[in-house]
């Protein structure tokens, strides 16, 4: 299934939502210009390693900022695509209802957290964790909490015959929500071999639940 739009149409333009994709567009810009030598360091600096904050004795003054800096970096083109089509799908709505700087304090904390999940369920992982999806899928806890009644317009391809159909963000939200917990239960605090970090977007998507009445001004459907 591959969401396209939703029924919510924004009220003013998303600027913070634009500027935090424009952000991570500029910054795989740059990742994509470094050699293999200068691309290992800048992951080194400001990716999120798991197990170095289980062993708080290793040298990496960068570890503090490394719970910022690793949503915004991609693996790959897809990677940052997937990503930043959901913040444009679900972030404006979002920022509707939140203003531009409250929705950017939110987006940050949502990061932050789903960072801290996949730390503490995998406090042995060695391996570097980037991405924007621990605080996308923040953006969209909120979305199922404030718009309950949209639907999003739905590509299901059957037999290669595309079909548009409407679900309910409240089912559609859901049952991604209920994926990742199956998916992260199933890895069993393991290092995410799939090279999904689960742990990550169920720790955003609880925040989105139950942060978001702290950054809305208001809350009406």
């Amino acid at each position: 299934m591959i969401p396209l739009r939703d029924t919510i149409p924004s009220r003013r333009l998303p600027v913070m939502t634009i500027l935090l994709i424009g952000i991570n567009i500029y910054i795989f810009y740059l990742q994509s210009g470094l050699t293999p030598e200068e691309y290992h360091r800048f992951i080194n600096n400001f990716a999120l390693f798991p197990l170095e904050f289980a062993n708080p004795g290793l040298e990496n003054r960068l570890i503090p900022t490394a719970l910022v800096t690793y949503m915004f970096l991609h693996e790959s083109l897809f990677h940052l695509i997937s990503n930043l089509w959901a913040l444009w799908l679900f972030g404006d709505n979002v920022e509707d209802r939140m203003g531009a700087w409250r929705f950017l304090g939110f987006y940050l904390l949502a990061g932050l957290v789903s960072g801290l999940f996949h730390i503490y369920f995998n406090p042995g992982s060695a391996a570097p964790t980037i991405g924007a999806s621990g605080a996308i899928a923040g953006v969209m806890g909120a979305y199922i909490m404030m718009y309950p009644t949209a639907k999003i317009v739905t590509l299901v391809p059957i037999f290669f015959i595309p079909w548009f159909i409407n679900i309910p963000a409240v089912i559609y939200l859901a049952f991604w929500f209920l994926s990742q917990v199956y998916a992260a239960l199933g890895s069993r605090g393991e290092s995410f071999a799939s090279g999904v970090a689960w742990w990550a977007h169920v720790g955003g998507f609880l925040t989105g639940l139950l942060s978001n009445r702290l950054f809305t001004k208001t809350y009406r459907n």
